[in-house]
């Protein structure tokens, strides 16, 4: 497994409609084990292939604890799922706000309203169809990663206002950073 770069705003990859998987096959099975690393190594909860440069229809999502930064704890347990070209077949009237961040957008939040639950289809790595419905944090997180399949992003759900406020914020650390 590998720890791979993780593609930030303003590349314009991630503007970009993933392909589907066709087969599922070890170059599939690669891409998930890196993205999960990659996932854990970045302290995230989810991650689309796309924000690693991969334009193809693959998540992976764990909400299980994260490990702590006390290297006396033991690490927490881990469940992550691969989800290959993941589809929300419908999602609920009623809504739910979650202040979402994004690996690809480092450090900024911002309260993002979507449905609260959702039903989603998806292939698991051994080829094997499955469908659900998720809710909570999971649909949140879920919408998010689909959304970058879309080419989607967080930042396209709020207001002009607080969008254009969170990249400057944005541009601001970078500048500080450097």
């Amino acid at each position: 497994m590998a720890v791979l770069p993780i593609v930030e705003i303003p590349d314009p990859r991630l503007r970009l409609m993933c392909e589907p998987v066709a087969d599922i096959d070890a170059e599939v099975r690669q891409l998930s084990a890196d993205m999960t690393e990659t996932m854990y190594a970045a302290h995230g909860i989810g991650l689309a292939a796309i924000q690693v440069g991969v334009a193809r229809r693959v998540v992976v999502i764990d909400l299980q604890e994260r490990e702590s930064e006390d290297e006396e704890k033991p690490e927490a347990v881990r469940n992550p799922v691969t989800y290959i070209n993941p589809e929300i077949l419908s999602v609920s009237d009623e809504v739910s706000r979650y202040q979402e961040g994004c690996l690809s957008i480092p450090e900024q939040y911002a309260e993002v309203e979507r449905p609260a639950r959702c039903r989603v289809a998806w292939l698991d790595l051994d080829g094997a169809r499955h469908e659900e419905e998720m809710s909570g944090l999971l649909a949140t997180c879920m919408q998010h990663e689909i959304d970058h399949l879309n080419g989607v992003l967080f930042i396209d759900h709020i207001t002009k206002l607080k969008r254009d406020m969170l990249l400057k914020k944005l541009a601001k650390a970078r500048k500080n950073a450097a």
